[in-house]
């Protein structure tokens, strides 16, 4: 709805604070399937994301459209950002970090 739209920057903001660097982020845009109560535009929706560099994607619960797919994204990028880390990034005792099998994200 056109209030937790608003809401967006303000919630960005409060990660910007309070969460870690580099922390991903993905715009989802629920309930697609609800298009005659669309109020916020899929190109309004998108051309805020373009303008903060934040993937942006509309899913149905309902229907489950792109709801794996919202999912992967933030998958693929968590895993983009931590190749780009040292393996033993993030760890106090300075160990590695440990590889764990799991489906293929990119």
């Amino acid at each position: 709805d056109q209030e937790s739209f608003d809401n967006v920057k303000q919630w960005l903001n409060e990660i910007d604070r309070y969460a870690c660097e580099k922390v991903n982020t993905l715009l989802v845009g629920n309930k697609s399937d609800l298009t005659s109560k669309k109020v916020v535009s899929y190109e309004a929706a998108k051309e805020f994301a373009d303008s903060v560099k934040m993937e942006f994607l509309e899913t149905s619960a309902k229907n489950a459209t792109n709801v794996e797919k919202a999912f992967m994204a933030m998958a693929q990028q968590i895993k983009k950002r931590m190749a780009a880390q040292p393996l033993n990034a993030g760890t106090s005792t300075g160990q590695p970090l440990t590889n764990l099998p799991g489906k293929e994200v990119g």
